[in-house]
């Protein structure tokens, strides 16, 4: 590796790094207000009969799946952010490529915060309730894997669909 792709690679990280402190500070933030200010209050209306902020700790994950098990959503995350690393790590550093970097920090960083909650909080606060459609209660973080998750499926299925696209994943024997 030369220096000037060194430096690059190392740009690359700093750049993820940064936006997933970023993202990642404004789940927390926003759940720390939730906390100090909506914690054994009544919900707020932010929009009457459709949108509202209620408090909610979740014990479990998505819809409240698996409550209490938190040794496994903490070694879930752990993988997961591995998985992570070995896949940025290896996405070219290309144009036609950052579509699929920033979807993948956008990613991490909403598993980021929920991870956050579990280990030091043994809860998920969740806050944001659409009450028009009795949606289960979510938070940022949530938000940030949903629309990640929505963005990589689509991204796979119509911009990055042809296999040679994925060379850069195929682990390669020597």
């Amino acid at each position: 590796m030369t220096t000037a792709s060194a430096k690059s690679a190392w740009k690359h990280w700093i750049q993820a790094g940064i936006i997933i402190l970023v993202l990642t500070l404004l789940d927390q933030v926003s759940k720390h207000l939730v906390l100090t200010y909506l914690k054994g209050e009544n919900d707020i209306s932010l929009i009457p009969g459709v949108l509202q902020l209620r408090y909610i700790e979740n014990r479990g994950m998505a819809f409240g799946l698996f409550e209490g098990k938190i040794p496994v959503f903490v070694i879930l995350c752990l993988l997961f952010f591995c998985l992570f690393v070995y896949v940025y790590a290896r996405i070219p550093r290309t144009r036609y490529y950052l579509p699929l970097a920033v979807t993948s920090v956008i990613m991490v960083s909403g598993a980021l915060g929920n991870f956050i909650d579990r280990v030091f909080r043994g809860y998920v606060v969740d806050f944001i309730y659409f009450s028009l459609i009795d949606f289960p209660v979510f938070n940022m973080a949530d938000i940030y894997v949903v629309c990640s998750g929505i963005l990589l499926v689509l991204l796979v299925c119509f911009k990055y669909r042809n296999d040679e696209d994925y060379d850069f994943l195929r682990i390669k024997k020597d």
